[in-house]
């Protein structure tokens, strides 16, 4: 649809935290279609809304399998931990050392708000941790 403008790091909306969604409508599809096409843009894995400056609880990700929609994800489990390479989007050239569990169950809706769980090993499980940090 869109490819929106990336807030970087120093944006105040940046620090506010997000609200949760609560109308699953066509507002929504265009803002995750925006997200998945902006991210795709930078060649990213993963993009959370108040990235592009929108305070609400949505991210998506893709690590290769194709995207991958969140809205209000939590986390419910967390296990092992691997430190490794990270960066951000909002940060661009920045590169980092960042612990990160090894796997984690996560929470969320579909487009639709139907709830569902997904599990993520290895970058999954990176990615995931770091959208959902964002939010």
């Amino acid at each position: 649809m869109a490819i929106r403008n990336i807030r970087k790091y120093g944006d105040d909306i940046l620090r506010k935290s997000s609200r949760p969604v609560e109308a699953f409508n066509d507002r929504l599809k265009v803002l995750v279609e925006d997200l998945i096409d902006t991210m795709v843009s930078v060649e990213g894995v993963g993009l959370a809304a108040p990235q592009v400056g929108v305070l609400k609880r949505v991210a998506v990700i893709d690590v290769g399998d194709g995207p991958i929609e969140l809205i209000n994800p939590r986390i419910l489990k967390k296990e092992g931990q691997v430190v490794a390479p990270e960066a951000c989007l909002s940060v661009p050239g920045l590169l980092g050392e960042v612990a990160r569990p090894a796997k984690v169950i996560v929470a969320a809706q579909d487009i639709d708000g139907k709830p569902f769980e997904l599990e993520g090993e290895d970058l999954l499980a990176r990615a995931l941790c770091h959208e959902i940090d964002h939010l």
